[in-house]
């Protein structure tokens, strides 16, 4: 039964639409001249290049939502032609939402850590959220959350152990494990621009007022999906390290310049206090 759900989803993730939303839904943000952020619901997906002629998408978003996807995409854009491919950062479900429909559709290539390889080609799932990290609303529903892998098949490739990006001549990847083992963070050294999928965000994800609200904050990753902690702290001191002057993160509002720079600092000091549980079924 439930594979049969899955196929008649096209492999989505239980088919299932969060309720949950927050003010900068639908709404396209330019952060450079060539890089653009969308917000679906409560995650971020970023268009990187021209959209009428050759980009690349990062993440696909939440459930269910190819057409709020595509729709906001015509009607920045006008014309939009097909990615030359999907990047992920990582396979939660509200990262990949819509990645086997869109790639079926484009007939694009899907790349990923060989690490998350596992629960996009369905051989493997996610542990279970974690509700009793202590935490608001969003942390105590998260049971409800999938943690079922999806199927892509062959659709689905690893990234280039040299960390190159495919199609994207300017742009490493670099290794952010703790909230996924095959997590990605994407860096480009020009323009010091990061897009930091779900290793740093910039809202208390846990609290639904925050997420509503997207009050701007430097935070480490979701509570209830973060299954090791340690991994995560040395992946936010790896991005720190980095120096970014811009950040996409997967949740929250883009970040700029000091604000970026004091916050990372203050998060990377105070990883323990800051970012996790105080309780918790994954802390070690």
């Amino acid at each position: 039964m439930k594979e049969q759900e899955q196929e008649q989803e096209n492999h989505g993730p239980n088919g299932l639409i969060l309720p949950m939303t927050s003010k900068n839904n639908g709404v396209i943000e330019q952060v450079t001249t060539d890089v653009h952020c969308l917000t679906i619901q409560i995650v971020n997906v970023c268009m990187i290049g021209d959209v009428t002629r050759n980009w690349v998408l990062i993440d696909t978003g939440m459930p269910k939502c190819r057409d709020d996807l595509i729709g906001s995409l015509e009607k920045e854009f006008n014309e939009v032609q097909p990615p030359q491919a999907i990047i992920l950062t990582h396979g939660h479900f509200d990262h990949v939402g819509a990645v086997a429909e869109l790639a079926d559709e484009w007939q694009v290539p899907v790349f990923a850590h060989s690490l998350e390889i596992p629960y996009l080609t369905g051989e493997k799932d996610y542990p279970e959220p974690d509700p009793g990290v202590e935490g608001g609303l969003v942390a105590k529903v998260s049971r409800s959350f999938p943690n079922e892998s999806i199927q892509l098949g062959d659709a689905v490739q690893e990234l280039p152990e040299n960390g190159g990006v495919p199609f994207l001549s300017e742009w490493t990847w670099v290794h952010t494990p703790g909230h996924a083992p095959g997590h990605i963070s994407l860096f480009r050294e020009r323009d010091r621009l990061l897009i930091s999928g779900d290793a740093v965000i910039t809202v208390k994800q846990d609290e639904l007022y925050k997420v509503l609200t997207q009050t701007q904050e430097v935070q480490g990753p979701p509570r209830y999906f973060t299954t090791d902690w340690e991994e995560a702290k040395k992946s936010a001191e790896k991005l720190n390290h980095l120096s970014p002057e811009m950040l996409i993160p997967g949740h929250g509002m883009p970040m700029f310049g000091k604000e970026l720079k004091d916050g990372l600092q203050t998060l990377v000091q105070e990883f323990d206090t800051i970012a996790m549980p105080d309780q918790g079924e994954y802390l070690q």
